[in-house]
């Protein structure tokens, strides 16, 4: 029986057992590797002996033996080290924290078996700046865009096209008294051009504002293209990001059929970075152009895994994860 290691972490939603219940069905095994158990719960090991790697994970359930795996899905690795931090002396910890990221994700790197997702992988599409060259390098029109921590360059582009955009180029929240302020995509205003001094100290990506008829997230999965729309413009607060107002959304979206062309791009996107998983964000003007924004190697999909009949996204993962279809080869002695 072919055994997936699945990495995650307890918190995660539910999408990790409709995929792990198709894999059943595939008559696979999962093991389930919950990061933020590591390592004062599970341990992780592996071995050099006799000429030969073995690899085990144990928990407070079983041990098991990984080196003999068949694929992995780097789904999350949140919260790895829970809990560490009231065991060890604090002169310790960061230098234990360090060696526990680089133990976790060198194993990872290094499974020669197929993988959706690696550390490296997520490193890589973390660069927006290389995914917009690579998009309009295969045809996909893009917004036109500006990358900087220079304020007169942001003054410059923001007079040129006057309705403009700023994001940052990586997730992240800001916590204040307690209070988690997820920093969201933004208007720049000109008379605010003054205020973009601080740009000194922390890059930004600027981009043109394109008026929205409707907005996608398109999750492919190997060769299959899952693509949904939704009207965000019917809530003020998903106007300029739609995640801001996502759980008014959550159940507006329906699914819709790409261009061909567009589709056909977006499978060639992945085929460039060599990955299996990739959650898309475009919009669509009302000259119906399709603007590409952004791919993220770990995009959430549960919420239009559940407008599928039957959870197919899931379907999609599992069968990927047990060679039941066509996928990307990205073993590391392939």
């Amino acid at each position: 029986m072919n055994k997936i290691l699945i990495i995650t972490h307890t918190a995660d939603n539910f999408s990790i057992e409709k995929v792990t219940e198709y894999i059943d069905k595939n008559n696979c095994e999962v093991i389930r590797f919950d990061v933020d158990l590591y390592p004062l719960q599970n341990k992780l090991s592996t071995v050099f002996q006799d000429g030969q790697w073995i690899s085990f994970l144990e928990t407070s359930e079983k041990k098991y033996r990984l080196d003999d795996i068949s694929a992995v899905w780097y789904r999350r690795a949140y919260n790895i080290g829970k809990d560490l931090k009231e065991e060890l002396d604090p002169k310790f910890f960061g230098a234990a924290m360090g060696e526990i990221r680089n133990t976790l994700f060198g194993f990872l790197e290094s499974v020669d078996a197929y993988a959706l997702g690696k550390p490296s992988v997520y490193r890589r599409l973390d660069s927006k700046e290389e995914q917009l060259k690579i998009a309009n390098k295969i045809g996909l029109t893009i917004p036109e865009t500006c990358l900087t921590n220079n304020p007169e360059d942001a003054r410059k582009f923001i007079l040129k096209h006057k309705n403009v955009v700023a994001k940052m180029q990586t997730g992240f929240a800001i916590y204040e008294d307690g209070v988690e302020n997820v920093v969201f995509t933004n208007v720049v205003h000109e008379d605010k051009l003054e205020e973009l001094d601080s740009l000194l100290y922390c890059p930004m990506q600027f981009q043109k504002m394109i008026e929205k008829k409707k907005e996608l997230r398109i999750t492919v999965v190997g060769r299959d293209v899952y693509a949904f729309e939704v009207d965000s413009q019917q809530f003020e607060d998903a106007k300029v990001d739609w995640r801001k107002d996502g759980v008014n959304l959550i159940d507006k979206w329906t699914r819709t059929e790409l261009p061909k062309d567009v589709e056909e791009k977006l499978l060639d996107l992945l085929d460039v970075y060599n990955v299996d998983y990739g959650a898309i964000d475009m919009i669509v003007s009302p000259e119906d152009e399709y603007y590409f924004i952004e791919i993220n190697a770990a995009g959430e999909f549960f919420w239009l895994d559940n407008l599928t009949e039957g959870n197919l996204i899931s379907k999609s993962i599992a069968d990927l994860l047990c060679d039941k279809v066509p996928r990307r080869n990205n073993m590391v002695l392939a």
